[in-house]
């Protein structure tokens, strides 16, 4: 466990390790009854406040990486959307002046698609934004009153269409699987938004989370969801649907044309380097050759007051050993189609391949069609993918 205030022993890493940056606004009008992210509903914000807070955290996490490339910057939340645009502006100056930030580079705003944040767009291009993602989440008003969503599927496809006016690169998120929903409802929906998307859809299967609303009402029965074969049904439609729209996926639940991917989310399945800026942000940062798992105080205001005290509002370092980093590059790399080359496990084990893998439980897979080994690869398949979680503990099995 490495503190913090011991910043100055760590020695500045080479220029060209590359870095994205993810930026958390902790702050929603409304807690959705499914989410289960760092978020919070305050009557009062003080915007001021909340810049220079960002601003002292990120000079202190400059001070660790050393110079560095930007690959990636992401405003992610809550909803980053209700922050001022004046906000979204200083942050990527202040990203700009410390580390560079070469023209061209991805820099991504979550938003929700209500007709007053939708007004805001156009200020945040201004401000520097040049992707943003919608969280849509349904296109029928019952089950968006259901969700806890506070637009209608008017609006979000109103918001969808300005986001195509203004940027040119745009996402929208749908979530599947949800109560009472049938497989004849979930091909109908997503037929009804593809025609609005342009190169990349989020399309996520519901999942009950604890600590949520959602998990309390499931667990007491007055909640139901699509058994598993219905979900998995709903997974194939939806993969055979993309593929066939020209957006195949390329992670779980992504899709996007070759070139349209998501670049700052590529960064964590490829287990790069990201600096967590904000209240319960994570990050995975490399210093003099040890990976470093960082994670922020979750509550606003607590997170504040140790950015006035300390200038970062940060819980102490937790070094990853060779063993986890490997865990770690691996169930994130499994997640992506074109799975994950064997030297970036060697890399962060320190190892080959075959001494961190039982390689003969790997050939199970690979002959239950769940996995490839090939070509310096490691791959789940589409069928693998589907049922990651049982493809990752047999694999990662002692």
């Amino acid at each position: 466990m490495l503190p913090l205030e011991k910043k100055q022993t760590f020695a500045a890493a080479a220029p060209e390790q590359a870095l994205a940056v993810y930026v958390h606004w902790p702050f929603c009008k409304f807690k959705c009854p499914y989410c289960d992210f760092n978020s919070h509903v305050r009557e009062k914000i003080s915007h001021d406040d909340w810049r220079e807070a960002y601003v002292r955290e990120m000079r202190h996490y400059r001070t660790l990486t050393g110079p560095r490339q930007i690959q990636s910057v992401f405003f992610g939340g809550g909803t980053p959307s209700l922050m001022e645009p004046e906000t979204a502006a200083l942050v990527i100056e202040t990203i700009a002046d410390l580390w560079g930030l070469p023209q061209g580079t991805e820099v991504t705003l979550e938003a929700n698609p209500t007709s007053v944040e939708a007004d805001k767009l156009r200020a945040f291009k201004s401000a520097g934004i040049n992707r943003v993602s919608l969280g849509v989440q349904a296109l029928n008003d019952a089950d968006l009153k259901a969700l806890g969503r506070q637009h209608s599927a008017a609006e979000a496809l109103a918001a969808v269409k300005m986001a195509a006016e203004i940027f040119e690169r745009y996402s929208f998120d749908l979530i599947y699987a949800r109560p009472a929903q049938s497989v004849e409802d979930w091909r109908a929906e997503l037929t009804a938004a593809l025609p609005y998307a342009r190169g990349h859809m989020s399309l996520y299967q519901l999942t009950i989370e604890e600590g949520t609303q959602y998990h309390t009402l499931y667990k007491r029965g007055d909640l139901k969801i699509p058994d598993e074969e219905t979900a998995a049904r709903m997974y194939e439609l939806t993969h055979d649907m993309m593929g066939a729209a020209g957006m195949p996926a390329y992670e779980v639940s992504n899709h996007a044309r070759f070139g349209d991917e998501s670049r700052h989310n590529l960064v964590y399945w490829r287990y790069g380097d990201y600096a967590g800026i904000g209240p319960g942000a994570h990050g995975r940062l490399t210093l003099n050759g040890v990976k470093q798992a960082t994670r922020a105080h979750r509550a606003p205001e607590l997170w504040l007051e140790r950015v006035r005290e300390h200038g970062h509002g940060a819980h102490d370092f937790e070094a990853v050993d060779f063993a986890e980093r490997g865990r770690e590059a691996l169930m994130m790399g499994l997640r992506l189609a074109e799975g994950v080359p064997l030297s970036r496990i060697e890399a962060e084990t320190g190892k080959p391949f075959s001494e961190f893998i039982n390689l003969a439980q790997a050939r199970i897979l690979e002959d239950e069609g769940l996995l490839t080994l090939a070509h310096g690869t490691v791959a789940a398949t589409p069928q693998g993918r589907q049922k990651l979680n049982a493809v990752l503990s047999f694999l990662l099995a002692a």
